[in-house]
Protein backbone atom coordinates (compact mmCIF):
# COMPACT_ATOMS: atom_id res chain seq x y z
CA UNK A 1 0.00 0.00 0.00
CA UNK A 2 1.01 3.61 -0.46
CA UNK A 3 1.75 5.90 2.47
CA UNK A 4 2.22 9.66 2.67
CA UNK A 5 4.97 10.93 4.93
CA UNK A 6 4.28 14.59 5.68
CA UNK A 7 6.98 16.44 7.58
CA UNK A 8 7.07 19.98 8.95
CA UNK A 9 10.42 21.72 9.33
CA UNK A 10 11.54 23.56 12.45
CA UNK A 11 12.05 27.28 11.94
CA UNK A 12 15.53 28.29 10.77
CA UNK A 13 16.53 24.71 9.94
CA UNK A 14 17.90 25.39 6.43
CA UNK A 15 21.56 24.92 7.37
CA UNK A 16 20.76 21.58 9.04
CA UNK A 17 18.68 20.57 6.02
CA UNK A 18 21.52 21.36 3.62
CA UNK A 19 24.18 19.54 5.63
CA UNK A 20 21.99 16.45 6.09
CA UNK A 21 20.60 16.39 2.53
CA UNK A 22 23.02 13.77 1.07
CA UNK A 23 22.02 11.16 3.69
CA UNK A 24 18.32 12.00 3.27
CA UNK A 25 18.54 11.69 -0.53
CA UNK A 26 20.44 8.39 -0.31
CA UNK A 27 17.49 6.79 1.49
CA UNK A 28 15.06 8.18 -1.07
CA UNK A 29 17.26 6.92 -3.89
CA UNK A 30 17.14 3.43 -2.40
CA UNK A 31 13.33 3.56 -2.30
CA UNK A 32 13.39 4.69 -5.93
CA UNK A 33 15.76 1.89 -6.98
CA UNK A 34 13.46 -0.58 -5.23
CA UNK A 35 10.55 0.75 -7.32
CA UNK A 36 8.68 1.93 -4.22
CA UNK A 37 8.98 5.73 -4.48
CA UNK A 38 6.05 7.56 -6.06
CA UNK A 39 7.17 11.13 -5.35
CA UNK A 40 9.27 13.10 -2.93
CA UNK A 41 10.18 16.71 -2.45
CA UNK A 42 10.28 19.73 -0.17
CA UNK A 43 7.74 22.49 0.34
CA UNK A 44 9.43 25.85 -0.40
CA UNK A 45 8.75 28.37 2.36
CA UNK A 46 7.86 30.97 -0.28
CA UNK A 47 6.11 30.79 -3.63
CA UNK A 48 9.27 30.00 -5.56
CA UNK A 49 10.79 26.68 -6.64
CA UNK A 50 14.19 28.03 -5.56
CA UNK A 51 13.47 29.76 -2.23
CA UNK A 52 17.08 30.61 -1.40
CA UNK A 53 17.56 31.74 2.20
CA UNK A 54 13.80 31.44 2.85
CA UNK A 55 14.33 27.68 2.87
CA UNK A 56 11.63 25.08 3.17
CA UNK A 57 8.65 24.49 5.43
CA UNK A 58 8.62 20.70 5.18
CA UNK A 59 8.61 17.68 2.90
CA UNK A 60 6.25 15.19 1.28
CA UNK A 61 7.12 11.60 0.43
CA UNK A 62 4.68 9.10 -1.07
CA UNK A 63 6.01 5.56 -1.21
CA UNK A 64 4.99 1.94 -1.02
CA UNK A 65 5.48 0.02 2.21
CA UNK A 66 4.13 -3.32 3.46
CA UNK A 67 2.29 -1.67 6.35
CA UNK A 68 1.69 1.57 8.19
CA UNK A 69 4.07 0.33 10.87
CA UNK A 70 6.82 -0.21 8.27
CA UNK A 71 6.25 3.27 6.84
CA UNK A 72 6.41 4.77 10.33
CA UNK A 73 9.67 2.97 11.13
CA UNK A 74 11.18 4.21 7.85
CA UNK A 75 10.05 7.78 8.57
CA UNK A 76 11.38 7.63 12.14
CA UNK A 77 14.85 6.79 10.77
CA UNK A 78 15.02 9.78 8.41
CA UNK A 79 18.29 11.71 8.79
CA UNK A 80 16.36 15.00 8.73
CA UNK A 81 14.45 13.91 11.84
CA UNK A 82 17.63 12.79 13.60
CA UNK A 83 19.39 16.07 12.74
CA UNK A 84 16.55 18.22 14.03
CA UNK A 85 15.31 19.53 10.68
CA UNK A 86 11.78 18.21 11.23
CA UNK A 87 9.58 19.32 14.12
CA UNK A 88 6.87 16.80 13.27
CA UNK A 89 6.27 13.87 10.94
CA UNK A 90 2.88 12.39 10.09
CA UNK A 91 2.54 9.04 8.31
CA UNK A 92 -0.79 7.96 6.89
CA UNK A 93 -2.20 5.66 4.23
CA UNK A 94 -2.53 7.18 0.77
CA UNK A 95 -4.80 6.11 -2.06
CA UNK A 96 -3.60 7.23 -5.47
CA UNK A 97 -6.51 8.05 -7.76
CA UNK A 98 -4.92 10.08 -10.58
CA UNK A 99 -3.02 9.94 -12.82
Amino acid sequence: MLYAIIAEDKKNSLSLRLSTRPAHLARLQQLNEDGRLILAGPHPAIDNAEPGDAGFSGSLIVAQFDSLADAQVWADEDPYLAAGVYQSVTVKPFKKVLP
